[in-house]
């Protein structure tokens, strides 16, 4: 598919704004699939480098960030914060890939990657977590499914 964009309604708190979708040509989508690690087909959202989203961002499809995002952000299936983006707000996704920066309660029902560029401040909650050489993790992590140790008794 082919062309520039039409123009849709984007759910912000209790009114609607109109936004731009660009369509993306299938040289540009092969590239951006090699490099963000994420199959065009299954992404429902990208929100690009020069897009600022304010207030609360709900999607049911894989949902790729590249610009800012200020609120609350939650999507039913996978989420990836570009290397250029920053996302001050509180993020709930299955799956989340981070190679820019996030400021917030992050939630994930799966599994969260953050890449050697990525940042994060603010407590997280996920099943499996991987944090990469110089990446930035900044706040409290609880694993979900997994017993935390007993701490040992004073004196014993």
């Amino acid at each position: 598919m082919t062309g520039w964009g039409w123009v849709v309604d984007i759910a912000t708190s209790s009114t609607y704004t109109k936004g731009v979708v660009l369509l993306l040509s299938q040289r540009f989508m092969a590239m951006f699939q090699r490099d963000a690690g994420v199959d065009v087909k299954d992404v429902e959202t990208i929100i690009g480098s020069t897009v600022k989203v304010e207030g609360n961002f709900v999607g049911n499809g894989d949902v790729v960030i590249e610009g800012q995002v200020a609120g609350t952000l939650k999507t039913s299936k996978n989420l990836r914060v570009g290397e250029q983006a920053v996302v001050k707000a509180d993020v709930d996704a299955a799956n989340i890939v981070v190679a820019g920066e996030i400021r917030g309660h992050v939630s994930c029902s799966g599994r969260i990657e953050v890449l050697a560029s990525g940042k994060i401040f603010g407590n997280v909650d996920t099943q499996t977590i991987a944090v990469a050489h110089g990446a930035i993790l900044h706040g409290k992590v609880s694993m979900a499914g997994h017993e935390t140790a007993a701490e040992p008794k004073p004196g014993k």
